[in-house]
C-alpha cells in the first residue's frame, strides 16, 4: 500500500460538506496546507440535497431561543457558535457574493433558493486558497504507523498529515455519503460513540386500510401537535405535516420528533396529541357540535360547522370511539386532544438528520479527540442534534470553523 507524504504542517479534512468545507476555510486562512478527502464523486452531495426545497442557511430569531434549540446540548453548540453564529454565518455568504433574505417564519434563505450557486463559489474560494479536494477516497481508518488509510480508484492509499479533521456526517441519506461507517472505526479505538440515531424523522401508526388507501399522502394542515415526555414536560408546536401509508412526517412532526423519539424508545410507543381545531375553544365546539344536525351526517356537521376537512375528520374516526364520536362535549374534547398513537420510528436512513455520535467527553474545548491527539471532529458526527429550519445547517458550519481553529492552534499555526 503506497504512502504519500505531504510537506509539514498540512491538515488532512476526511468528508466535504459543510462542516469540513468550514474548516478547510479556517485553515487555509491560517495559512496551513490543506487536503479534502470524499467518498463521493463531488463534494456537498447532502448540502445541495438540502437545497432542494429551497436553501434555508440559517434562522433569524434571538440568540438565546436560537440556542434553545439543541436542548441538552445547548451549552456545547453555544461555544462552537461563538465561533460563527447565525448572523455571522449571514455575512459570510454575502461575502461569496449571494444574497439573503428572512422568510415569514423567521428562516433565512439564498435569494435564488438553491444551495449551487453557493456551493459553487465557496468551492472556487477554497482552490484560490490553496485547497486541493480529492473524491472518490474512502477511509477506512489508520494504520499500526497512524497513517491515513483510504480505498481509491488506484487502489489502497495512506496518506501522512501533521492533523486531521473528521467530518464524515452522521447516519442518514447514505446514498449521499453520510452512512455511519465510521462509529466502528472509532469505537475499536474505544473512542465513546452514542448510538445514531434517527432526528427530524417519520414515525409510525397502525392506521386503517381506509386510511392508507384514502389519505395516504394527504396534508394535514393547521393543527397544534403535543408531546408529553416521560418527565412531565409537555412540548406544543402549529404547523402541518403530511400522513403517509403508515404513519406521519413532516414539518410539524420533525419539530418534534426528539422527544417523541426518545418517549417511543422509553416506553414502546408514544402519543402525539393533535388539536384539529386550534382557532375554536372546546366550549365553543360543543356549543356548534350540540345544535340539531337536521338530517346532516356527522362529516357535513363537522365540515360546515367546524371547518374540519375530510381528512380530519377521517382521523376523528380513526382515533375516537364511536360513544366518543356521538357526545358532543366528548367530541370537542377529542377534537382539540385527538390522540395519534405511534408504535414506530422511520428507519435511520431516511431521516433528514441523526442523533447521537461522538460524545462531548471524548473531545477537548477545541474539539479534538483527548485519546488521539491531533485528530479533530465536527458536525453531525457530533452527539448533538437540532429541528429543521437552519439551526443544522449553522451548527455544522460553526463547529467546522472551530476545530479548524483547534487544529490551527494545535499546530502554532499563525493567526
Amino acid at each position: 500500500m503506497p504512502a504519500s507524504v505531504s510537506p509539514l504542517p498540512s491538515v488532512a479534512i476526511i468528508g466535504a460538506g459543510p462542516a469540513g468545507l468550514m474548516a478547510a476555510e479556517t485553515l487555509a486562512a491560517r495559512g496551513l496546507q490543506v487536503d479534502i478527502y470524499d467518498a463521493m464523486p463531488s463534494p456537498g452531495r447532502k448540502f445541495l440535497l438540502a437545497g432542494v426545497g429551497g436553501m434555508n442557511i440559517t434562522h433569524s430569531e434571538s440568540a438565546e431561543h436560537f440556542v434553545a434549540r439543541y436542548r441538552e446540548a445547548s451549552p456545547w453548540v453555544e461555544t462552537w457558535l461563538a465561533q460563527m453564529d447565525a448572523s455571522q454565518l449571514r455575512q459570510w455568504v454575502h461575502g461569496l457574493g449571494v444574497d439573503t433574505f428572512v422568510g415569514s417564519s423567521g428562516r433565512v434563505f439564498p435569494v435564488e433558493m438553491k444551495a449551487a450557486p453557493l456551493l459553487r463559489a465557496w468551492l472556487r474560494r477554497l482552490r484560490e486558497a490553496g485547497v486541493r479536494l480529492h473524491t472518490r477516497h474512502r477511509w477506512t481508518g489508520w494504520t499500526e504507523q497512524q497513517q491515513l488509510q483510504f480505498d481509491t480508484p488506484a487502489g489502497p492509499q495512506c496518506k501522512v498529515h501533521s492533523a486531521a479533521i473528521l467530518a464524515l456526517g452522521g447516519g442518514s441519506w447514505a446514498r449521499l455519503g453520510s452512512d455511519g461507517a465510521w462509529v466502528e472505526t472509532l469505537r475499536v479505538r474505544h473512542i465513546t460513540v452514542a448510538d445514531l440515531l434517527p432526528a427530524n424523522c417519520g414515525f409510525v401508526a397502525d392506521w386503517s386500510p381506509f386510511m392508507t388507501e384514502r389519505f395516504a399522502g394527504a396534508p394535514l394542515k393547521q393543527v397544534i401537535a403535543t408531546v408529553r415526555t416521560p418527565d412531565g414536560q409537555v412540548v406544543s408546536r402549529r404547523g402541518e405535516c403530511v400522513v403517509t401509508h403508515d404513519g406521519l412526517e413532516g414539518s410539524l412532526v420533525y419539530a418534534l420528533s426528539a422527544p417523541l423519539r426518545d418517549v417511543l424508545l422509553a416506553t414502546g410507543k408514544a402519543c402525539l396529541w393533535l388539536d384539529v381545531a386550534p382557532d375554536r375553544t372546546r366550549e365553543e365546539l360543543a356549543a356548534l357540535l350540540a345544535k340539531p344536525r337536521k338530517g346532516q351526517s356527522l362529516a357535513s356537521v363537522l365540515r360546515k360547522r367546524a371547518g374540519l376537512d375530510p381528512l380530519k375528520t377521517a382521523l376523528l374516526h380513526e382515533c375516537l370511539l364511536p360513544e366518543v364520536l356521538a357526545d358532543p362535549q366528548a367530541l370537542a374534547q377529542g377534537m382539540k386532544a385527538l390522540p395519534i398513537e405511534l408504535h414506530g420510528i422511520r428507519p435511520l436512513d431516511e431521516a433528514i438528520s441523526s442523533a447521537g455520535g461522538i460524545t462531548r467527553s471524548a473531545l477537548d474545548e477545541r474539539l479534538m479527540l483527548r485519546s488521539m491527539p491531533g485528530v479533530f471532529c465536527a458536525g453531525e458526527m457530533l452527539d448533538w442534534e437540532a429541528p429543521t429550519g437552519g439551526y443544522l445547517l449553522t451548527a455544522c458550519f460553526a463547529s467546522g470553523r472551530t476545530a479548524g481553529q483547534g487544529a490551527a492552534d494545535w499546530l502554532n499555526a499563525p493567526a
